[in-house]
C-alpha cells in the first residue's frame, strides 16, 4: 500500500524552517509549525508575511489570493503534542547541535503517531547518529533543503541501513510534489551533496577574513569577478544566517578558531545576516 502524505508539521521556524512551511503549504498541504515559544512564534508570523511578499515578487503565478491563503493556513503552536497529533511527516529543522536533535527525537518519537515518517533537515549531521533515539529507525531519514526554496529548489534525500525504501520513495515524491528537485543521495556522506561543496567553500573564506588576508568584500569581490558566480562566500553566509555555520564550525575541533573569530566579531555584536539586518553587509 502507498505511503499517502497530507499533513506535514514543521520543527522549527527560524529562516529554513519557515521556508519549508511556507512552501509546503503553498502547494496545498495542511501545515503545523510547531517553535519552542511566543517568541520564536511571533517571529516566524513575520516570516510568512514576508515570505508571502517574497513569492509575490519573485513566484510566477503566486497571486495576492494564494499567498495570503497560505500564510494564514498554517497552524502555529508551542504544544509539540498537538503539532504532531495528526501529521503523516514530521520534518525537524531544529539547531544544528547533534544533542539538541538527539533530544528532540526522544520527545517526539513518543508523542507522534506510529505512521508518522520522521526526517530531519540537518546541513551536516548523519541520519544514523540520530536514528537511534527516534524509536522508528525504518521511518527516519534526512531531508535537507537548500536556502530560499522557492528558488534553490533542491531537497537532498538520504537514508540510513534501516530506513524503508517506500519510506524514501514517499519522502522523494513528497519532495517532487512541493515543487523540488529531489536528490537522492544512495549511502550517507556527511554534508550530503550540497554542503560537501559549499561547506569548505565557506570555510575558505571564513579563513581569509579571520587570517587578515583580505576584508569579506575583497573575498567576495574577487569570487565574483573571477568565476561569473552571482555572490561570494560571505553574501551567502549573510542569507543562510551566522547561526548554522558556527555551529557547524564549532563541531569540527580543526575549525573551532574560526568559530571563535565569528561569533566575537558578528554573531556577539547581533550580526546574525540578513534577518537580523546586518551580518558582513548592512542590509534595509
Amino acid at each position: 500500500m502507498a505511503i499517502e502524505i497530507r499533513a506535514v508539521t514543521v520543527l522549527g521556524t527560524g529562516v529554513l524552517g519557515s521556508q519549508i512551511a511556507f512552501q509546503t503549504a503553498y502547494h496545498g498541504y495542511r501545515v503545523q509549525a510547531y517553535d519552542i515559544d511566543d517568541k520564536a512564534l511571533e517571529a516566524a508570523r513575520g516570516r510568512f508575511t514576508t515570505l508571502a511578499a517574497t513569492y509575490r515578487a519573485e513566484v510566477m503565478g503566486a497571486t495576492d489570493e494564494l499567498t495570503e491563503r497560505t500564510r494564514a493556513g498554517i497552524g502555529l503552536t508551542t504544544d509539540l503534542a498537538a503539532a504532531v497529533e495528526n501529521a503523516d511527516l514530521v520534518i525537524e529543522a531544529v539547531p544544528e547541535v547533534l544533542e539538541i536533535k538527539r533530544q528532540t527525537y526522544e520527545t517526539l518519537g513518543e508523542l507522534a503517531p506510529e505512521r508518522t515518517i520522521f526526517a530531519t533537515n540537518s546541513s551536516t549531521l548523519l541520519p544514523s547518529d540520530i536514528k537511534d533515539f527516534t524509536g522508528r529507525p525504518d521511518r527516519f531519514l534526512a531531508l535537507h533543503f537548500a536556502n530560499q526554496v522557492w528558488k534553490f529548489n533542491t531537497a537532498e534525500v538520504m537514508g540510513t541501513a534501516q530506513t524503508d525504501p517506500q519510506v524514501f520513495r514517499a519522502v522523494v515524491d513528497f519532495a517532487d510534489s512541493i515543487g523540488m528537485v529531489p536528490i537522492e543521495v544512495r549511502k550517507e556522506k556527511s554534508g550530503y551533496v550540497l554542503n560537501s561543496l559549499l561547506v569548505p567553500f565557506l570555510n575558505a573564506g571564513i579563513e581569509l577574513a579571520a587570517g587578515d588576508y583580505a576584508d569579506p568584500e575583497a573575498v567576495d569581490t574577487t569570487w565574483r569577478i573571477a568565476t561569473g558566480a552571482p555572490m561570494g562566500p560571505f553574501q551567502i553566509l549573510d542569507v543562510v544566517g551566522l547561526t548554522t555555520p558556527y555551529n557547524i564550525l564549532m563541531s569540527d575541533e580543526q575549525t573551532r578558531g574560526l568559530a571563535a573569530w565569528l561569533k566575537e566579531n558578528y554573531i556577539d555584536k547581533g550580526k546574525l545576516g540578513v534577518a537580523t539586518g546586518e551580518g558582513f553587509y548592512k542590509y534595509s
